[in-house]
């Protein structure tokens, strides 16, 4: 599988990053011709934003703000889609045609627009071995939920065919695979691993599935090799309903591999600043995509970037795959604390490196420590400390301070390590 998908994926990555530079004002500028886009823009100059420096200077959407959003417009009669979409139907008010609407939990609407293998997942599955002539089981969701959309319409890009499984009614869908014996297998792990057990319970081998692009959960190595002993290659992939792909997997097996469609940032939790590579954060995504020109969407997923380049030849960075949930508001003595307030202590000591609130004992009788990194502390900096936290969270705390490098690389600002029983 030493193929590449196209030449994209081998360029230098200079020639890429000036590539994505010069789409970004356009992709800016689409999202402020949106509603939405309007409103979070508002006073930007499109034309500007041409480096990374210029588009970290742009606000974080986050998941959770575009679903308030949509929730208000549909309160209200307006777009279902919160003003987050160029595209629509007649109604929404002359805007270029969807080709389909799906609902993800929330809810919140995304649309799917007309071009060819619109979510890109063509590239994972290319990554993943599948080929023109093959024939595809795609088990992910057909209903409500884009995932299987946005798979089979990969796998027609590469040229196969596909058997829409869907989720649900297992024992049809084993003899589907019976009857058919497709060379490969789109879904989520855990689906593949009940049927191969199935089988198995049945007497019946399927030698024919050789393939496998999964998806939509977490997939341990112990599972990669149960799947590889009985001659099965399969490979993960990172996207969301929101972006379509974000990061795939090669036969490399080292962290996943950026699309080609995707300028992705990992950026402090509560924050929109940039972390170093190797440090864990969330993984921020501009999207280019002008029937959903996403800027700096936060989807509220750990990564971390990892150095070097994958041995596949493909020149793209790569990030460590998915690593947890950067959403890590706590609720304290009755107040909420977030990711945010934590780097707005921060700000206001510039001595201090990384700092995480813990937040110790039972419910109703807890407590909470800052762990700050500094190197050169000084006298009554820990005090200083104490006061912004008050200041912040209206809550009081207590400060630790601590050697660089002592506080654990997992993107956590806030440890909630009460007890709850």
């Amino acid at each position: 599988m030493s193929e590449h998908y196209d030449g994209l994926e081998t360029r230098d990555p200079g020639a890429r990053e000036a590539a994505l530079m010069a789409a970004l004002p356009a992709r800016v500028a689409a999202f402020q011709a949106t509603g939405a886009g309007a409103v979070v823009l508002a006073g930007v100059d499109a034309r500007a934003v041409t480096t990374r420096s210029a588009l970290t200077a742009l606000p974080v959407t986050r998941k959770h703000e575009l679903l308030e959003r949509q929730k208000a417009a549909r309160a209200a009669g307006g777009d279902p889609f919160g003003g987050f979409s160029a595209i629509g139907w007649r109604a929404l008010g002359g805007q270029r045609a969807a080709l389909r609407v799906f609902q993800s939990p929330g809810p919140i609407y995304e649309p799917e627009g007309a071009a060819r293998d619109y979510w890109r997942f063509g590239r994972a599955l290319f990554a993943a071995g599948l080929r023109g002539g093959d024939l595809v089981h795609n088990s992910f969701s057909y209903h409500l939920t884009p995932a299987g959309s946005m798979m089979e319409t990969g796998a027609l890009a590469i040229g196969c065919t596909v058997f829409p499984g869907g989720v649900g009614n297992t024992e049809l869908q084993l003899q589907a695979m019976q009857e058919l014996r497709p060379d490969a297998y789109m879904g989520t792990p855990s689906f593949l691993r009940i049927a191969l057990e199935k089988a198995d319970e049945a007497g019946l081998a399927m030698p024919f599935l050789r393939k496998a692009s999964v998806g939509g959960e977490a997939f341990p190595p112990s599972l990669r090799d149960a799947f590889a002993a009985r001659g099965i290659q399969a490979y993960q992939s990172y996207g969301t309903a929101d972006l379509g792909l974000v990061a795939y997997e090669t036969e490399a097996r080292e962290g996943l591999v950026l699309d080609e469609g995707v300028i992705v940032e990992i950026v402090r939790p509560g924050t929109g600043e940039p972390v170093p590579d190797g440090e864990v954060g969330e993984v921020v995504v501009t999207t280019l995509n002008p029937d959903y020109p996403l800027v700096r969407f936060g989807t509220g997923d750990l990564s971390a970037v990892l150095g070097g380049r994958c041995a596949t030849g493909r020149t793209a960075p790569r990030i460590k795959g998915w690593m947890g949930r950067a959403d890590q508001t706590a609720k304290v003595r009755g107040m909420f604390v977030h990711p945010g307030q934590v780097a707005d202590v921060l700000k206001r000591h510039p001595e201090v490196s990384r700092g995480r609130l813990v937040i110790e004992g039972e419910m109703a009788n807890d407590r909470m420590t800052l762990r700050a990194e500094c190197a050169d502390s000084h006298e009554g900096l820990a005090e200083a400390l104490a006061r912004s936290l008050r200041d912040v969270t209206k809550l009081r705390g207590e400060v630790a301070l601590v050697a660089p490098g002592s506080l654990p690389n997992d993107g956590k600002v806030i440890e909630d390590s009460r007890r709850y029983e």
